[in-house]
């Protein structure tokens, strides 16, 4: 029997098929550039964990309606799936649960309901998601399917680190407040690190940070999420790939008053032009480490203010935490930039952070502890699998 996870988005379609026994993967890929001319169709095939084979395709696909029918024809075709009863359950990425949701629920017509209400909450990925839902109820109508929100880890968080210092009735009445998001990955990397630490996390103190294009960091005591750097959209907190992160609210109207921008445009400029890209012009850290390499100030510029801004949350959820276990480096730039993670963790010693440059320096394919060994923080490197944790999660809630 096997598990299928879905993450559909608004131009993009990944999924995972896994199977129940070990959750291993069965294939898994991802439909991209939906609606335009030249979409991508790439998935791997597996035979336990090894990569059996790979296979990219082009074609049109019109919209999330034929991209699904392009992926349940190729999962029955290949013969993965023989027929829907190979299927224990379908998983389904949520971006936004709002305040309702803290756990994955299996989805039904009020919870359905329940997700368009936090449209405004999420308006480019909830109704992608709800797409995603509602074709795979009609193709799959007698499988359990389960709903599995970015937002649900982070519900642990005491009032008073969720709230934001404004007037009572726009938290009551418009539900402003930090929701936090990459909730299914800073869950599974803490899991991941309580098993290579050989405890429970529930003994445990982290700082788990995922570094992708999107970044966060989460404070993380006895296996909760007490604090997270998103806020309520994903454009608070640490500096991302086109995201600026945390700035003076002023500057929105100052720019509103002053420029020629008008709203959506300075929302397309905070959540598109910004970050690493507004500071060099590039958002993938591995060009921008080559550009700074050879003496590209602007993009030696960038990798200084990422890692000053993610230094600070160090620094802040340490306090909160009192005594921290570990540190957690995850996601794209986490898992592969040994810059990164060098610089982030350079002159953090007084807090028991040391790191080793020679393990550091290694290629990390697994868990991967990559501290002196004097060093009282362990410092990890995890590679995250959101497909796998909601796996679990959806196998958990059946």
């Amino acid at each position: 029997m096997k598990i299928l996870v879905i993450n559909s988005g608004s131009s993009s379609l990944k999924f995972q098929l896994l199977n129940t026994l070990g959750l291993s993967p069965v294939i898994s890929g991802m439909i991209d550039r939906i609606g335009v001319k030249q979409s991508k169709f790439s998935y791997t095939l597996y035979r336990g964990k090894e990569i059996v084979n790979k296979i990219d395709q082009f074609s049109y696909i019109k919209d999330t309606t034929d991209a699904f029918k392009l992926l349940i024809d190729m999962l029955q075709n290949s013969g993965v799936i023989n027929a829907s009863t190979d299927l224990t359950a379908i998983g389904h990425r949520v971006v936004h649960g709002g305040d309702q949701f803290n756990q994955p629920v299996l989805i039904t017509g009020s919870v359905l309901d329940s997700i368009r209400k936090n449209i405004p909450l999420a308006p480019l990925h909830n109704p992608a998601n709800l797409k995603g839902i509602d074709i795979c109820r009609e193709t799959f109508p007698a499988i359990p399917q389960v709903a599995v929100f970015d937002t649900a880890f982070h519900q642990t968080m005491p009032e008073k680190a969720y709230r934001y210092p404004l007037e009572n009735t726009l938290y009551g009445e418009h539900k402003i407040r930090r929701y936090g998001f990459h909730g299914t990955s800073h869950q599974y990397v803490a899991n991941c690190a309580a098993q290579v630490l050989d405890k429970s996390v529930s003994q445990l103190n982290l700082i788990t940070l995922h570094l992708g294009n999107g970044a966060s960091a989460a404070a993380i005591q006895a296996g909760q999420s007490v604090d997270t750097s998103m806020g309520m959209t994903p454009l608070e907190g640490l500096m991302m790939g086109t995201r600026c992160g945390d700035i003076d609210p002023g500057i929105i109207f100052y720019l509103a008053r002053n420029s020629e921008l008008d709203f959506d445009e300075i929302d397309s400029q905070l959540n598109h032009q910004s970050g690493l890209y507004g500071i060099c012009g590039l958002n993938d850290m591995r060009e921008i480490q080559q550009q700074a390499e050879h003496g590209e100030k602007h993009a030696k510029l960038a990798i200084e203010m990422y890692c000053y801004r993610i230094k600070k949350y160090i620094g802040a959820y340490f306090a909160i935490l009192g005594r921290l276990d570990g540190l957690v480096f995850t996601a794209g730039i986490g898992e592969n930039s040994q810059t990164v993670r060098l610089l982030v963790c350079q002159g953090l010693e007084h807090f028991g952070i040391h790191i080793d440059p020679k393990k550091n320096n290694i290629t990390i394919n697994s868990a991967t502890e990559i501290q002196t060994n004097e060093s009282p923080v362990k410092i990890l490197v995890v590679p995250t699998n959101e497909e796998t944790e909601i796996a679990r999660q959806t196998l958990t809630c059946i």
